[in-house]
């Protein structure tokens, strides 16, 4: 077969491991022999930019112990990232045709580690797992050069959902970095930046965990959703009730069932009556009537005048109580 038969070939089963599912195509290819060279094909091609010109600048590929190597200070992708799901599918094409991809390194003083990772974090746990040495390029850099390499490398891949870059900008800027470096991380301007850093501001961080990722959710809905959260006292309670009820279905669009739990309207209170009664022990105490001007609270005439004096002294500590009731259920 030519050189040239054998790359259209290629191309071939590539198009098709990438067609969407429910998109008319040809037959797909039944050779798992085909199916695997042509994901190692895809593996190369997914190296990117980043490690190109780190290998052009003279940088070699070492292999070091995955136990030497230190997180990286700042998180850019989510929790779920990082799951058993995850990092198992790593795992099983490492294990089937090596560490294609090696990850990027620096050296490190802190934790009494020598190295810290800087991308790979995925592939270096999935070699862990598998009891293998981590392949990476090891190069001096600093804090802002190492941030900058990570967000880049990222973003060349597509890596990171939008949520994720935002609340990427928002660690960084939270660690003290300058814009400039944070722009340069996520390859993108500084107006951009900004906006990233408004929508992840606007909605607390384990809001944000809660809904996920959310990879096909971007910039515009966000900005749906974060001005209809500053519009509601009670987003951080809606959103996390609406997404640990049992109706919630695993798969099913987190973003979509947050969003209409901040959208969804009030449920009509029912209608109060006009005067309700306080009783204490069978006897009646007072009467509370409810008015346009206000609730009034009228005391029977057995109700002695020093009890009355007793819930004066007290009236203080018992709305203290109410307000600290109430801020413990906005925080659910």
């Amino acid at each position: 077969m030519s050189r040239k038969d054998s790359r259209g070939m290629f191309a071939n089963v590539l198009g098709q491991l990438e067609q969407p599912s429910a998109a008319p195509a040809a037959k797909p290819t039944t050779s798992p022999h085909l199916l695997k060279v042509a994901a190692g094909v895809r593996q190369i091609q997914e190296k990117g930019e980043v490690l190109d010109r780190l290998l052009k600048d003279g940088d070699h590929i070492v292999e070091v112990d995955p136990d030497d190597v230190a997180p990286s200070s700042i998180p850019d992708r989510f929790d779920g990232a990082y799951d058993d799901a995850a990092i198992d599918e790593i795992a099983t094409s490492i294990r089937e045709r090596g560490q294609i991809v090696p990850g990027l390194i620096r050296p490190h003083n802190g934790d009494g580690l020598p190295y810290q990772i800087v991308f790979g974090r995925r592939r270096l746990a999935a070699v862990k797992i598998l009891g293998l040495k981590f392949r990476a390029i090891v190069r001096e850099l600093s804090d802002e050069e190492a941030i900058v390499f990570q967000g880049e490398e990222n973003a060349n891949r597509n890596d990171l959902s939008f949520i994720e870059k935002c609340a990427f900008a928002l660690s960084q800027e939270q660690a003290g970095y300058r814009r400039d470096v944070i722009c340069a991380s996520l390859a993108t301007g500084k107006s951009h930046v900004s906006e990233m850093l408004r929508i992840a501001t606007a909605i607390p961080r384990d809001v944000l965990l809660a809904i996920g990722s959310s990879p096909e959710i971007g910039r515009r809905r966000w900005i749906e959703f974060s001005d209809a959260f500053a519009k509601r006292q009670d987003g951080v309670v809606r959103v996390k009730q609406s997404l640990s009820e049992d109706k919630l279905v695993a798969g099913k669009d987190r973003f979509a069932v947050a969003l209409g739990a901040l959208k969804a309207e009030e449920a009509p209170a029912a209608a109060r009556p006009a005067v309700t009664e306080i009783r204490a022990n069978g006897f009646l105490l007072a009467t509370v009537s409810y008015a346009k001007t206000g609730p009034k609270m009228s005391f029977t005439k057995a109700v002695p005048d020093s009890f009355v004096d007793f819930l004066n002294d007290r009236m203080e500590a018992l709305h203290s109580e109410f307000v600290q009731s109430i801020q413990r259920k906005s925080k659910g």
